[in-house]
């Protein structure tokens, strides 16, 4: 009987990857590294936020500034109506509309980065 010498094997413990399960775990615990993928989250959507609402402040916040600059756009009258008028009382919801839009979608994408990366496993 030829007998060989067995192979050696290194046995070592359990891997240390971080599962999609692990970090929902961690983040629902409120661990120190739930709180960094969270406080990840919350600064992407802080970001967005404040770009939101530097944009309202650049159109529609700027208006009365403008009229105020340019005092004879006060006379300028658009089929019948002020131009004051009709930028802020009219022509400013599409604008609202488009931007609620837009924060919607960057915020869900955001979330779904997010959920992406919460999931993701590790290789």
């Amino acid at each position: 009987m030829n007998h060989d010498p067995a192979e050696r094997v290194r046995v070592t413990g359990p891997t240390r990857r971080r599962t999609a399960a692990t970090r929902t775990r961690e983040i629902d615990a409120g661990t120190r590294v739930g709180a960094i993928y969270m406080g990840s989250l919350l600064r992407e959507q802080l970001r967005l936020a404040l770009r939101v609402i530097a944009t309202l402040f650049a159109t529609v916040g700027s208006l009365p500034l403008l009229f105020y600059l340019f005092p004879g756009l006060a006379d300028v009258h658009v089929l019948g109506i002020p131009l004051s008028w009709l930028l802020l009382g009219i022509l400013v919801y599409p604008l609202f509309l488009v931007l609620g839009w837009r924060y919607i979608r960057r915020a869900e994408d955001n979330e779904r980065d997010f959920t992406d990366l919460v999931q993701e496993i590790e290789k």
